[in-house]
């Protein structure tokens, strides 16, 4: 059984979701305002979180970021009817599975949370951007969230984040080949990292974390995504 808190001022829509959610066996949880879902959070885990982005009081993106203090492997999902506001930017920076505009179309809507991993957090840093918005697509598919990053500068702002997996570029902007993976390694000395490189020639072995993994561009995303399942199942063993 899954676990759903719903943070919504317009409550009709939330219930309306969490009772969909319950006929299918799982159990969803209620909430209007910001500061209850913070207290939530803090009393038990929750699999998914899904905000609304503007609320009286706290907003979405403020919820997302002090919520996930609370509990970093809890997904998050976004809906919004202002797709430019700026405070959306704010919550990407948090790592969403995915941001919805309103009105969201519910069959689609509970797919997509029946499909989110908690701890599925992947730090994928990348300046080939169809690349990474392709990368993103295939991994929500698959339920895992995405924060992305695209020069060296950027993935220094991944350090507020807990991701299970990184998925890095060699060559960036900003710094020498290899840069920010020796910054990733640095912050999360732990951390499964893939190399995604179509300058393999230029990974010195001693520049490769323990546990990494290369990845030849072009290179077959399934492949990729065999390996990520393999680790997130991995870490789900040890923690269980």
């Amino acid at each position: 059984m899954r676990k759903y808190l719903l943070l919504d001022d317009n409550e009709a829509f939330a219930e309306n979701l969490a009772e969909i959610l319950r006929d299918g066996g799982d159990e969803a949880t209620v909430v209007t305002e910001g500061a209850q879902a913070l207290e939530l959070a803090r009393a038990q885990l929750f699999d998914v979180l899904l905000t609304d982005m503007k609320m009286p009081g706290m907003s979405g993106a403020s919820a997302v970021h002090r919520i996930r203090q609370v509990d970093p492997g809890l997904a998050a999902v976004v809906i919004t009817a202002y797709p430019g506001e700026d405070d959306l930017e704010t919550a990407r920076r948090e790592g969403l599975l995915a941001v919805l505009p309103k009105p969201v179309p519910i069959p689609a809507l509970v797919s997509l949370l029946s499909e989110a991993r908690r701890d599925g957090l992947v730090a994928l840093v990348e300046d080939d951007l169809a690349l990474s918005d392709n990368l993103t697509e295939v991994l929500r598919a698959r339920g895992f969230s995405c924060i992305t990053a695209s020069s060296v500068l950027d993935a220094d702002q991944l350090a507020a984040v807990r991701p299970f997996a990184a998925l890095v570029d060699l060559r960036l902007p900003g710094g020498p080949d290899g840069e920010a993976l020796r910054r990733l390694r640095a912050r999360f000395p732990e951390l499964p990292v893939f190399v995604m490189t179509a300058y393999p020639e230029v990974l010195h072995p001693e520049a490769m974390p323990e546990h990494a993994g290369v990845f030849s561009k072009p290179f077959d995303p399934a492949a990729l995504l065999n390996e990520l399942e393999r680790v997130h199942a991995s870490r789900a063993r040890r923690t269980s």
